[in-house]
């Protein structure tokens, strides 16, 4: 089953996961028709290479165009429409960066697989649970509903003012009518009756004036009241949930709602200071004494003004946080002379600022980090935001040039620093612009989460060891000393962001039991999850007992071999993984023998290893443990192939393969069968083919298991024989000759 079909079967919460991330930069009818040729493309590694990016932007188009040419003789006209589009916008839009549509489809196909694996996991997480707390939701419908109360307001008090503008134009033009009149008329008792109903009106004009007020400052006063309480929470429970996206939780939607609140209410203010400006207009025309207008309006003025100050301040935020194209799972880790991207947006949505606001990047602008490495941006670090890059028509800039470069130190030599205090060295890039509009000038500036600057890429993982720190344990946007004195985490919160580590970097989280073995590697006993502190220290820069590297290390190192080389069995679920050997062997001794598990090694950095069990003719079980395989042997021979092919030579000499069953008592075949490169290679003679004579050569992994001991003498008596070496073996020396020399 595709990936693309195992979405379509997801419940209604996930499928709206998904709707989030699907726009007009990649359509989502274009995934629906292309999913399997889409699927089969390797997007990842074209999101670093241009060429093959290139080629496949042009595979792409060409596969629409037989797609609309299928539509076509359909006769289905919504769909033509939709694919001429979509193709337009994949030649105007991607032809000049084709890099980018691969990042973008590269990004989608990820966030498929960690949706598909959170719903897998039968529990949630603390942090996910608290990102989903029905309060939210309940607050958010209250704001949604509190801003269209308050734009109806505005646009009432506008009738409001219109009529009292009305009044004002009638009560005018009978008094100079009056006024015009010669001396002796203004006598006549007609007059009179006239004046008093011009009295009556003045009257009704001074409530009036009133009232208008009275409406505008309560239209103030529930704008004040919503910023102040309820909207603010709204933003920064969406920056909290952009916080923990970054480090691989669960996407973050909401950012077009509040948009709509923001835009609401900056539409409303204006509005309000429109009806002021009117106001005033009416207090040139006419004044009197206890006139209310020039005693209240200036404080309401000025009031309006301050919630546009602070509503605009606040609606210009960071989109998407910096992140290397090439690194997309990593983002806020910079390296030097690297490109990176970031997004800003302003959550007010006027046309009048189109093309009109310009947006500056610098980097440590306002702090002086501990250490004496110094940073610029090189590259366009000043662009206008608009409404025409968006897919949502967003107001909104994206940075895809910039660059840090370290700057020398009053040395003359760049900053040369151990590699764990420059990854836990905090710097921040700050944004800012200038917003000139119905008279105001504001001010804005906003910062990105503290990113990470390294030099090698060595230094990677421990720059994303100190991104999950920071995001997991404070709300503070900008703790650029966070690391001077670092807090603990809650045990339960990190194993929940390590197993996101697995949902978004390869398609599949952690269970319960693997979590469990790795809080036991943590912590070195059996713990609970809600009560225990781990220290930063613990996890990132002690070694583990009786090891040369950190749990952090041994981990990630874990990760890039799931990614590079086993990927397709670790979807599946058939790697365990996270078993420990004392666990292995409580959970295959009364297995039927040859039944076998795939943990990954405690010893070695990035090796996987299988254990057997067998049975002994005196009835006893004993178990196997092959040597790990590192990433330098899993490059040569797939995986899933040294499953199939691994012999082992018993005493008798006759090789044959020990695995029969995946862990509990799936066959081998039925396990990884769909995950063979080709059909088992038997050994061929010269006769048979190949160049020149030669014999056709193959790897199948071979060990030599003694029958005078359970376990094998040492690493080495489980090591691969090349079957080339066995044939040979076979024709030229006697069963004796070949159990000698092995031993």
């Amino acid at each position: 089953m595709s990936q693309w079909s195992q979405v379509q079967q997801l419940e209604i919460k996930f499928l709206e996961q998904v709707d989030q991330f699907y726009d007009d930069n990649f359509p989502m009818e274009i995934r629906h028709l292309l999913a399997q040729w889409i699927e089969s493309q390797d997007w990842e590694a074209a999101a670093n290479n241009e060429a093959m990016a290139m080629i496949l932007l042009q595979n792409l188009i060409i596969q629409v165009d037989e797609q609309l040419d299928r539509v076509s003789q359909e006769k289905n006209l919504l769909l033509i429409h939709n694919l001429k589009r979509v193709r337009k916008l994949l030649q105007g839009k991607y032809h000049g960066n084709p890099m980018h549509i691969a990042v973008i489809i590269s990004n989608c196909l990820r966030e498929e697989r960690r949706i598909l694996a959170a719903a897998s996991m039968p529990i949630q997480g603390p942090l996910e649970k608290s990102l989903q707390n029905s309060v939210v939701s309940e607050r958010q419908r209250n704001v949604e509903h509190k801003v269209s109360v308050i734009k109806n307001s505005a646009q009432m008090t506008d009738q409001d003012v219109k009529y009292l503008e009305d009044l004002q134009e009638e009560f005018d033009f009978r008094y100079k009518t009056i006024q015009s009149l010669e001396q002796n008329d203004k006598n006549s008792m007609l007059i009179k009756q006239e004046m008093l109903a011009l009295q009556a009106m003045l009257n009704t004009l001074d409530y009036k004036r009133k009232e208008v007020l009275s409406k505008i400052g309560r239209v103030i006063h529930e704008i004040d009241m919503l910023m102040s309480n309820m909207l603010t929470e709204e933003l920064l429970d969406w920056k909290r949930r952009q916080q923990i996206a970054c480090i691989g939780g669960p996407l973050h939607g909401g950012l077009d709602q509040l948009q709509n609140c923001f835009t609401l209410l900056a539409e409303s203010l204006f509005q309000v200071r429109r009806q002021l400006e009117k106001l005033d207009e009416l207090l040139t025309r006419l004044t009197y004494d206890g006139d209310p207008i020039p005693v209240q309006r200036p404080q309401l003025l000025e009031k309006v003004n301050f919630l546009l100050y602070d509503l605009f301040r606040n609606s210009f935020m960071v989109e998407r946080q910096p992140c290397m194209p090439t690194h997309p799972q990593r983002p806020m880790v910079l390296k030097t002379l690297i490109q990176f991207t970031v997004k800003l947006r302003l959550l007010i949505k006027l046309p009048e600022l189109n093309y009109q606001i310009r947006v500056k990047a610098t980097i440590d602008k306002n702090v002086s980090t501990v250490s004496n490495r110094r940073f610029v941006l090189c590259g366009t670090h000043v662009k206008a935001m608009n409404m025409d890059e968006s897919a949502n028509g967003s107001l909104s800039v994206e940075f895809r040039h910039l660059q840090p470069k370290e700057m020398k130190t009053s040395a003359g030599s760049k900053g040369n620093e151990g590699s764990h205090m420059v990854t836990e060295e905090l710097h921040s890039i700050t944004f800012e612009t200038q917003v000139c509009l119905y008279g105001l000038t504001i001010n804005l500036e906003t910062s990105s989460l503290p990113v990470v600057m390294i030099s090698n890429v060595s230094q990677l993982p421990n720059a994303w060891a100190s991104i999950i720190w920071y995001n997991l344990s404070t709300n503070d946007p900008q703790n650029l000393s966070f690391f001077n004195n670092p807090p603990a985490a809650t045990l339960s919160q990190l194993l929940e962001v390590l197993s996101w580590q697995f949902s978004s970097y390869v398609g599949r989280g952690l269970n319960s039991e693997q979590l469990n073995m790795l809080a036991e590697k943590l912590t070195g006993q059996q713990v609970s999850y809600n009560d225990y502190q781990l220290s930063w220290a613990k996890f990132c820069k002690e070694h583990l007992p009786g090891k040369s590297f950190t749990f952090w290390v041994w981990l990630e190192a874990i990760l890039d071999l799931i990614k590079k080389h086993i990927l397709p069995l670790w979807i599946d679920g058939y790697v365990m993984g996270f078993v420990s050997k004392e666990k292995e062997r409580i959970l295959l001794k009364d297995k039927t023998p040859g039944t076998f598990l795939l943990r990954f090694s405690e010893s070695n950095l990035g090796g996987i290893t299988f254990t057997w069990v067998d049975q002994l003719e005196n009835g006893d079980v004993t178990f196997h443990s092959v040597e790990p395989y590192n990433k330098g042997r899993l490059s040569a021979l797939p995986f899933a192939d040294i499953l199939r092919d691994y012999k082992v030579i018993m005493a008798d000499n006759v090789p044959e393969n020990p695995l029969k069953y995946l862990y509990p008592n799936i066959p081998k075949d039925k396990a990884f069968g769909k995950h063979y490169s080709c059909q088992p290679n038997e050994v061929s003679k010269p006769s048979d083919g190949g160049g020149k004579g030669y014999v056709p050569s193959v790897f199948i992994p071979v060990s030599k298991i003694l029958n005078d001991s359970t376990e094998p003498h040492s690493p080495s008596d489980l090591l691969p024989m090349s079957p080339s070496v066995y044939a040979v073996l076979r024709e030229h020396l006697s069963p004796t000759a070949i159990e000698t020399a092995v031993s």
